[in-house]
């Protein structure tokens, strides 16, 4: 692949800022003939996946027409999608790594390039990347996000993907997902799993300190009262690496906290800065990294403010990053990867470490196509053997699709539609709310829908669905809420996650107002305003504060599909969006 000058000079001012030389940025941009050659460099490489969410078997995965930056994230990844990500990262469109990064011509490149992902093809590709380096030399990393979003991850509790961790050879992971288990569900995992669980910033309530679920956990410091080891140490071929880790700070806020109840979670920069500083002066490490679930745009502020961090591997956001951002702050400069998600991508950072520091790095962010890769027989025999219990069921035809069916983007995508319009038709209801989940896997048009696809948009440990009334001015309240949990400038403030999808309401959105003047001219499909003083009736699913009692919401979408037959959308409701045109965030909008 060969570059432009103009590009050849932004690579030569990428590499002069982040003070290491211009090889390391080159390498993310060399395509050889076999996508998955990675020449060795350096003495320590670091291998990084996350955001999994249970997906054993390949998968389609669609990338994201909208991801915007609002603010300080204006223009900044992860917030690019299309063209303009293939000119920031230097990605030759039209080819291979352009269909793996964007959504660009999504349908035609999944048919050529196949599936991705695959917990047997990774095992074949990490295998052969700690081959290739040496045995002792390398680590494999897990953000997080693994044990939730399958039904066998459902059925099984976690323990599936607990049971694939283990031969895959994750060494190191922290949580978010996880914690929708029980607690002693996920303190039983984590017994189970053969590497180490860190979390900095997971506290055990006072009063909960001697609770006799904690007390042969071995993670639980009753004097710290950190409810897990905040890092681990490793010794790879000489060097020695302090791996830090940050589960997701707002769970009990996005998740229900009544699975968890004594723990505490937040994003505990000043604990983190602690972290670093007594590992650097107790354990004098020679490479100091964090193992994140903050997502990117939290794990950007936090570099530029805790000191000490050589590279924060992050995960939460889904995002497909393919170089590291460089973050500089009081003391030096911190790297900060995303990985994307479920098993897309694996993350390969190789370093040169000497004389206690990081000296220089490579890093390639892999696609994982399946077609590419061979699978590694031992897992598949694993994952067989996981899904022989419930094949029958996940692999029930409820529907055909007519159209790309997918979640992903910061407003409503096509399989978003489809629960929305099954909670409104089987519930009788005028509006319908779903979660702004990222995670889903996307089907194909002509594709079968089966019930393996609606477990992998809809499993979750609180699936409950409702149907009750609300003013038309607590729907915009639920909106402006949600709305600013992701257009909010400070990262601190933002949850993750995406705008909650809506089904028989249009809206108009400005992303770049303050809370409470985001949304805008609310009206049902065929156009009645909304009244504030108004009731509706509403139907949703996966209330974070009690149990709703109806069914779950698997139910509702696989009796919707099974009488629809085949599914092509009528109506999306996606809002029209105010001040965002230009934004290198959006494409192909039709609401701009």
């Amino acid at each position: 692949m060969s570059l432009s000058r103009r590009e050849f000079m932004r690579l030569m001012g990428i590499a002069g800022a982040a003070g290491m030389f211009p090889a390391s940025i080159f390498a993310a941009k060399r395509m050889p003939a076999d996508l998955y050659e990675v020449p060795k460099f350096g003495n320590v490489t670091l291998l990084h996946i996350t955001d999994s969410h249970a997906q054993l078997n390949p998968i389609y995965f669609r990338e994201p027409n909208v991801n915007l930056g609002i603010g300080p994230m204006f223009g900044k990844a992860p917030h690019l999608v299309g063209e303009a990500l293939l000119k920031h990262f230097g990605i030759e469109p039209g080819g291979i790594e352009a269909h793996a990064f964007t959504f660009l011509d999504f349908d035609e490149g999944a048919r050529q390039y196949g599936a991705v992902g695959g917990y047997a093809h990774l095992k074949t590709l990490v295998d052969r990347i700690r081959a290739e380096r040496g045995d002792g030399n390398s680590l494999l990393l897990d953000g997080g996000d693994t044990w939730q979003g399958s039904g066998t991850a459902y059925w099984t509790r976690g323990q599936d993907m607990v049971g694939a961790s283990n031969l895959l050879g994750v060494d190191v992971m922290t949580g978010h997902w996880e914690f929708t288990y029980l607690d002693e569900e996920v303190i039983k995992n984590i017994g189970e799993f053969n590497g180490d669980f860190v979390a900095q910033n997971v506290r055990v309530r006072e009063e909960a300190l001697f609770d006799y679920r904690f007390e042969d956990f071995s993670g639980f410091n009753e004097d710290t009262g950190l409810a897990f080891d905040p890092y681990v140490i490793k010794e790879l071929g000489g060097v020695k690496v302090a791996v830090i880790g940050q589960a997701f700070p707002y769970t009990p806020i996005a998740n229900p906290q009544r699975f968890i109840p004594d723990w505490t979670f937040g994003i505990q920069d000043a604990r983190m800065q602690e972290i670093v500083d007594e590992v650097r002066e107790n354990e004098k490490p020679d490479l100091v990294v964090v193992i994140s679930h903050n997502g990117m745009d939290v794990d950007l502020k936090m570099a530029s403010r805790v000191t000490g961090i050589d590279v924060i591997f992050g995960g939460h956001t889904h995002d497909g990053v393919p170089e590291p951002s460089v973050v500089e702050n009081a003391a030096g400069k911190t790297l900060v990867t995303n990985a994307g998600s479920n098993g897309k991508f694996l993350g390969v950072m190789d370093m040169e470490v000497k004389d206690g520091k990081l000296q220089d790095f490579r890093y390639r962010l892999l696609p994982v196509f399946s077609n590419l890769i061979e699978p590694d027989p031992a897992m598949v025999d694993y994952i067989n053997g996981v899904r022989a219990p419930y094949q029958a069921q996940l692999e029930e035809e409820l529907a055909v699709a007519e159209e790309t069916l997918f979640r992903r983007g910061n407003f409503n995508g096509t399989f978003d539609q489809v629960i929305c319009d099954a909670l409104r038709k089987v519930n009788d209801a005028q509006i319908s709310l779903s979660p702004g989940f990222r995670w889903g896997t996307t089907v194909l048009p002509g594709q079968a829908i089966t019930m393996d696809h609606v477990m992998d948009q809809t499993c979750i440990t609180y699936p409950e669905t409702y149907r009750r009334e609300m003013t038309g001015a607590e729907l915009k309240l639920i909106l402006e809420d949600v709305c600013d949990n992701l257009f909010n400038p400070d990262p601190y403030v933002q949850q993750g996650g995406d705008m909650v999808r809506v089904g028989g309401l249009d809206y108009v959105c400005d992303p770049t107002a303050t809370i409470g003047n985001r949304i805008l001219d609310m009206a049902l499909d065929d156009g009645t305003k909304i009244e504030p003083d108004k009731s509706y009736v509403v139907a949703g699913w996966a209330t974070v504060g009690s149990q709703s009692p109806g069914e779950p919401i698997w139910e509702t979408v696989a009796t919707y599909l099974r009488d629809a037959k085949t599914v092509k959308l009528e109506k999306i409701n996606t809002p029209i969006l105010k001040n965002v045109a230009g934004n290198p965030g959006i494409a192909d909008y039709p609401g701009l």
